[in-house]
């Protein structure tokens, strides 16, 4: 009986110290409770805010990650500010300590320490026949393990190859999980397939355009979701309004020469045309029509709004910046660009060349109402009357989506495009990419809708080679 009062007290015990301030709670945590989290650039890079997301655990920076950030800090890119700011937040938080001591990270966290030692008795850099990098990442992770045998020692990086490596040498590795979508498959969709409804409700919905919520739903559905509304004779394409709390009828428009081909393409151009909806996610596979749509429902709204851009990530080979690319800065990005290119030129080519609108397109590109740039060259700006097409986001860290949305001013719109399952930047997956991330986290906001496209229209050539390679 005693014992089992003993375990009691003890459960009162550890649930009463959580309340505890932050110093009192820490110094009851036992030093093998206590992880070391080494952190390599890769997840450095990816989110400015990494040291801060390891609560009452430490964590460690190996010299040659500061060395790689130095690398990185030239330049106008997202990624270059990143290294700056982190390489100053590590000089703040230093203050009159070195970086050889344990420093602490604020209440209610960990100690940080920048591990000079990069050498270990296992010794990566023989193992692997290297003395890149990576390797030294690895040794001084090795080291600390030495170091603190009863502590778990975990490298924490995006490199999947560095995780493997790190592995191999019997040694724990994770992923930077914060801010991943934690089940991919159920990430929202905007739309859905409701069946079983009266033929009142759809003739009603045909005959007034609209009709009450409660009617069709009990509860409030999803903020500027789309619905194909079925029955045995008929179906009708709708969305639910969220500001008037009404379902509202979905009808095709033809938007500067492209018609939607499908209910998906319908309502896709439907949210691009909405006033209300200032951001806009559409997310599908190749050939699906995100990129024609967006810049097409763009063009259609060419007198709304000051300008138009549009924008996608460069993925550099080897972390090089386009700058080691021969040329001016026009005959460095064409390449990367030529995607947004073809995309204008097919929808130029809906029109006759004698028409006004095929000569409008060009007359926009000369005079920079329609810019197609790089989306470093955007960042830092402040965004006024602008429609923001961003292609390829999917190839976009959450912190560079937030960056980005961040600078949006007065009668701004703001179009994010990509495939979730396409990514070109070796530290991004389907759940931690930037466009994932923006869908599991604003669905729901009045500002915001998101439609998924699964149909391709490009050709039949297109669709079989999605379908079966």
């Amino acid at each position: 009986m005693a014992k089992r009062t003993s375990q009691t007290a003890t459960e009162t015990a550890s649930k009463s110290s959580k309340k505890t301030s932050s110093k009192e709670s820490n110094s009851k945590i036992k030093d093998q409770d206590r992880k070391i989290f080494v952190l390599d650039s890769s997840a450095i890079l990816h989110d400015l805010n990494t040291l801060m997301n390891f609560s009452e655990h430490d964590v460690a920076v190996p010299i040659s990650v500061l060395e790689e950030l130095d690398n990185f800090k030239k330049g106008n890119d997202t990624i270059n500010f990143t290294a700056r700011e982190f390489i100053r937040f590590i000089d703040e938080l230093s203050g009159l300590h070195t970086l050889s001591d344990w420093i602490p990270l604020g209440e209610g966290r960990g100690k940080l320490k920048v591990i000079l030692e990069e050498h270990s008795q296992i010794n990566a850099q023989e193992i692997f026949g290297d003395h890149k990098a990576d390797h030294r990442i690895l040794d001084a992770a090795l080291n600390l393990h030495e170091e603190f045998p009863n502590r778990k020692v975990i490298l924490v990086s995006k490199d999947i190859n560095l995780r493997v490596k790190a592995k191999s040498l019997d040694m724990l590795a994770e992923d930077y999980k914060t801010g991943q979508v934690k089940d991919i498959d159920a990430l929202y969709k905007g739309k859905s397939y409701n069946e079983e409804i009266s033929e009142e409700i759809v003739a009603e919905l045909y005959k007034e355009g609209k009709i009450d919520r409660r009617k069709v739903f009990d509860k409030a559905p999803t903020a500027n979701h789309y619905f194909v509304i079925n029955n045995h004779s008929s179906s009708v394409l709708c969305y639910y309004n969220p500001r008037t709390d009404i379902i509202e009828l979905v009808e095709k428009t033809n938007c500067y020469g492209i018609k939607p081909r499908n209910a998906e393409q319908t309502f896709a151009l439907h949210a691009i045309l909405n006033p209300e909806v200032k951001l806009l996610t559409i997310q599908g596979m190749a050939g699906t029509g995100k990129t024609l749509l967006a810049l097409a429902g763009a063009l259609e709204q060419r007198r709304n709004f000051h300008q138009i851009f549009l924008a996608r990530p460069i993925i550099p080979l080897s972390n090089r910046d386009i700058g080691y690319l021969p040329g001016d800065a026009k005959m460095k990005i064409d390449p990367y660009m030529e995607p947004l290119w073809d995309n204008l030129k097919f929808i130029q080519n809906q029109f006759s060349d004698r028409t006004k609108d095929y000569h409008r397109i060009n007359d926009m590109v000369a005079n920079e109402k329609l810019l197609i740039t790089p989306l470093a060259y955007i960042r830092g700006r402040s965004l006024s009357n602008i429609l923001f097409i961003i292609d390829e986001a999917q190839n976009l860290t959450p912190h560079e989506v937030k960056t980005i949305i961040t600078r949006a001013g007065e009668n701004v719109k703001i179009i994010f495009t990509g495939d979730i399952y396409q990514i070109d930047s070796p530290y991004l997956d389907s759940r931690s990419n930037g466009l994932s991330y923006l869908i599991d986290k604003l669905k729901g906001e009045k500002v915001y809708a998101h439609i998924t496209l699964e149909k391709g229209e490009r050709s039949e050539l297109a669709n079989i080679a999605n379908k079966l390679l």
